[in-house]
């Protein structure tokens, strides 16, 4: 199934990264954060990316455009030019990158990616979200019930879209509250392409307009998980993270 990645943002509250790089490039254990994402998918069977670019698109073009020999050990013959490739790392993903705009809201850099994912069901998630998400149940979950969109609720503080949920049809959706359930957007989302016709264009928020229409039509869905998710805002969150993954007991890796 065809995955959306959002990394097209200015990630202002990770300052002390984001002056030379996007948030999404930001490493734990030496790897991009985009790249932690993208395996979880490709462990159950993801693996086209479309990746929607903005600040600094640069630089996550030049990733994947020189990945082989970034991840790679090789030799070079100095005098023919020829090089000679000890793949270690032989990820078969196949990564489309578009500039989606560099002022472009959430929910319009999916709306440009339309014409590449068609008439399909798709996945789609944020560049700065980790989980340990069985994606097999997830999409199980969203096939069973036959609406249009499933998001992931999590359970970490309430500083994000907070899913007020009855049964499993999220009732209201709310950006950033104050108080409530304790349930919020963990991203993970499974979507139908109808879901395109709710984003206005290049100014919409998809946490706002689109999915609280999705609310209001009774065609958002909430799949409950339980366990490890953990965005990274902060240098602290990144932090935390890296102290996961050097201790060699992070949640997410695959």
């Amino acid at each position: 199934m065809k995955v959306i990645l959002l990394a097209g943002g200015f990630g202002t509250r990770l300052s002390e990264y984001t002056e030379a790089i996007p948030k999404p490039m930001v490493t734990v254990g030496g790897r991009p954060l985009l790249w932690h994402i993208m395996r979880t998918y490709a462990h159950y069977g993801h693996k086209e990316f479309f990746v929607a670019l903005g600040y600094l698109a640069e630089v996550i073009k030049e990733y994947f455009l020189h990945y082989r020999s970034l991840n790679a050990d090789f030799t070079v013959d100095l005098t023919t030019g020829a090089v000679t490739s000890h793949q270690t790392d032989a990820a078969d993903w196949r990564v489309t990158l578009v500039h989606t705009g560099l002022e472009s809201m959430t929910g319009g850099r999916i709306k440009r990616l339309q014409s590449y994912i068609g008439n399909e069901t798709f996945m789609l998630t944020y560049g700065d979200g980790v989980a340990n998400i069985d994606l097999e149940r997830l999409l199980s979950f969203h096939r069973g019930h036959g609406k249009m969109v499933t998001v992931t609720a999590v359970h970490p503080g309430a500083r994000f879209g907070e899913l007020l949920i009855e049964g499993d049809q999220v009732a209201n959706f709310k950006e950033k509250p104050q108080m409530g359930q304790g349930w919020i957007n963990g991203g993970y989302f499974v979507i139908e392409p109808a879901f395109f016709d709710l984003i206005g264009g290049d100014s919409t928020v998809l946490e706002r307009d689109p999915l609280e229409q999705a609310a209001n039509m009774g065609e958002l869905m909430a799949y409950r998980h339980d366990g490890f998710w953990q965005c990274m805002d902060t240098k602290r969150d990144r932090d935390s993270l890296e102290e996961l993954w050097a201790g060699g007991g992070a949640p997410w890796r695959v």
